[in-house]
Parts: structure tokens; C-alpha cells; sequence
């Protein structure tokens, strides 16, 4: 079973057997957000999510996790801090590891002596030929940390 989107629905069958709230409650929110992702993109909501598509999504939740967890971080309430951080471990099993800062710099490397010599106003456009050449590979900030990191 290669496609992302069918794995989850198993997982769901799966979770309900051995009673699993906490992972139960995410997959039905990942499952909620690919119905709404093929509403979106003019689909019913009976097709079946491309890996590319569910990647994203599953990385647009856990990327509102992440924000989550620090604004709750930041209001002192870690319980709700820690739920979240569950959530998003769960969440990771189903998207490939992002790319490491070492692996990005490498690229980013890469690309810049490729660009000879630029200077720190064209930070912009390397940073968007790093983000082209990684794909979803590497996150974003990474790539923006990456490059400045080189000036």
C-alpha cells in the first residue's frame, strides 16, 4: 500500500480497534483536512490525495502544531503544550524527514559558487534557487537560516 492517504485510512481502522483516542483524533483530523484539500482543488471528496498533495497537507498541520506549541509554551500552559506535541510526533510517521541544516548548506553551497560571486543583496534569489532545488525536502526557515548563514 504505497499511497499516503490510504495508509492513514488503515491506520484509522487500526486505531479505533485498539482504542487509541489520541492517535483516533489525529488521523480523523488529517482525513478532514484531505477531504477539504480535494474540495479545494476541485475534487470529490470520495478521490484519493496524491502523496505529493498529502505531504503538504500533513506538513501544513504540523507546521500549525509547531506554532501552536510555542504560543502555548509562551502562555505557560503545558499541558496543552505537551497534547500537541503528541499529536505532532503522530504526525511525522506519515512525511519523509526533512533535510538537515548540514544537508541544505551543502546545496546552498553548491548553488552559490554555481552563481559566482554574489554579494548579500541577492540573498533573495539564492535562497529561492536553494528552495527550487531541495523541494519539499527542506523546510523553509532552514533554507532562509542556511543562506544567511553564508553572508
Amino acid at each position: 500500500m504505497d499511497n499516503i492517504a490510504l495508509k492513514i485510512r488503515e491506520d484509522l481502522k487500526e486505531a479505533m480497534k485498539a482504542k487509541d483516542t489520541l492517535k483516533l483524533n489525529v488521523i480523523r483530523g488529517v482525513l478532514t483536512a484531505f477531504t477539504n484539500e480535494l474540495v479545494a482543488t476541485n475534487h470529490t471528496p470520495q478521490d484519493i490525495l496524491g502523496d505529493d498533495d498529502a505531504i503538504k497537507v500533513i506538513r501544513r498541520i504540523i507546521k500549525q502544531r509547531e506554532d501552536a506549541i510555542s504560543q502555548y509554551t509562551a502562555a505557560g500552559r503545558s499541558d496543552l503544550a505537551d497534547e500537541d506535541t503528541a499529536q505532532m510526533e503522530i504526525l511525522k510517521n506519515y512525511v519523509p524527514a526533512q533535510a538537515s541544516f548540514e544537508d541544505v548548506k551543502i546545496v546552498a553551497e553548491k548553488i552559490k559558487l554555481e552563481m559566482g560571486d554574489i554579494d548579500k543583496s541577492k540573498m533573495g534569489i539564492l535562497i529561492g534557487a536553494v528552495k527550487k532545488e531541495m523541494g519539499d525536502k527542506a523546510d523553509g526557515s532552514v533554507v532562509k537560516s542556511v543562506v544567511e548563514s553564508l553572508f
